[in-house]
């Protein structure tokens, strides 16, 4: 159950019965649904309504941050971890990557749930090849001023990020001690998702969770291919469980969401951390989480083959 101060249109019943007006009113809701809109950072928490101006019909609340609201729930231990990781990944230093190839530059930044596409610039070839780089390199730059950031990843194909870091040192000095290199074969997401893979964030910020999602979902997936320690899709992790062979557990957090409607899962995984077993929850958000949710939203590394 979610409470908080909220805008309810209600009818005046001091005026004609058309006539409405806004008000401030607390409410609580009973959560039916959670949606996260990562590019305005706005969480829509929707459910029946529970407590306020009328106690029935349904509500939508908007949560930003710094708004104050009342959570009440059943919380278990792994929530808890999870809201301690949350809040110790939002005191890291904010990091940037910029994918850049000639003509072409994709801005990133990293959150929790994965890399945030921010800003593309693109310009056409010009007859004066100098002062076309000039004008690129500019608006790239004039970009990333305005972004936030304590460190800046420099990746792509080719010279052109290790040019543009020189056109840093020179306009703009203060951004090129914060500047790590990193070669990939491509830019925007799918250069980002090398970045990651590569191990440039360790060098920044150490352990990021993402990072360390994308080498465990590629462990699992070699796991796969060759029909080795590894299982995919809830009857058969179910089935390793019973025989104590898990060793790593990969839950998808959209499937968590979606399986919490029809059975306790929430018990199973504790079950499983009482084996030993390690339970990662993977953003769906990112490319690793929807990889395994491709795979049907679990997975288990083994300890043995079964």
């Amino acid at each position: 159950m979610v409470f908080s101060l909220t805008k309810r249109i209600v009818e005046n019943p001091d005026k004609l019965r058309s006539d409405k007006e806004r008000i401030t009113v607390r409410i609580g809701i009973e959560v039916k649904k959670v949606e996260f809109q990562k590019f305005t950072n706005r969480l829509r928490i929707t459910g029946k309504i529970i407590e306020g101006i009328e106690e029935s019909g349904h509500h939508t609340i908007t949560i930003s941050p710094g708004k104050e609201i009342t959570l009440i729930k059943e919380w278990n231990d792994r929530h808890l971890r999870r809201l301690e990781e949350a809040v110790k990944s939002s005191k890291s230093p904010e990091v940037v990557i910029l994918t850049i190839e000639e003509g072409y530059a994709v801005f990133g930044v990293v959150r929790q749930w994965g890399v945030e596409e921010l800003v593309n610039v693109i310009r056409s070839y010009g007859k004066d090849m100098d002062n076309y780089r000039r004008e690129f390199f500019g608006e790239v730059a004039s970009a990333l001023k305005d972004i936030d950031f304590q460190y800046l990843i420099l990746a792509g194909p080719g010279f052109t990020k290790q040019d543009f870091l020189t056109y840093l040192k020179e306009k703009y000095p203060e951004f090129s001690s914060k500047v790590v290199i990193c070669d990939t074969s491509s830019i925007g997401i799918r250069g980002f998702v090398e970045v990651l893979k590569r191990g440039v964030m360790d060098k920044v910020i150490g352990e990021l969770r993402i990072a360390r999602e994308a080498k465990i979902m590629d462990k699992f997936m070699e796991e796969i291919a060759k029909d080795g320690k590894a299982v995919y899709g809830l009857e058969e992790v179910r089935k390793a469980y019973e025989y104590g062979a898990i060793e790593i557990l990969l839950v998808s957090d959209k499937f968590l969401s979606d399986e919490r409607e029809k059975w306790d899962i929430d018990n199973f995984l504790s079950n499983v951390e009482k084996t030993g077993s390690r339970v990662i929850i993977m953003s769906s958000e990112f490319e690793p989480g929807s990889r395994l949710d491709a795979l049907g939203g679990i997975g288990a590394i083994l300890r043995f083959k079964i």
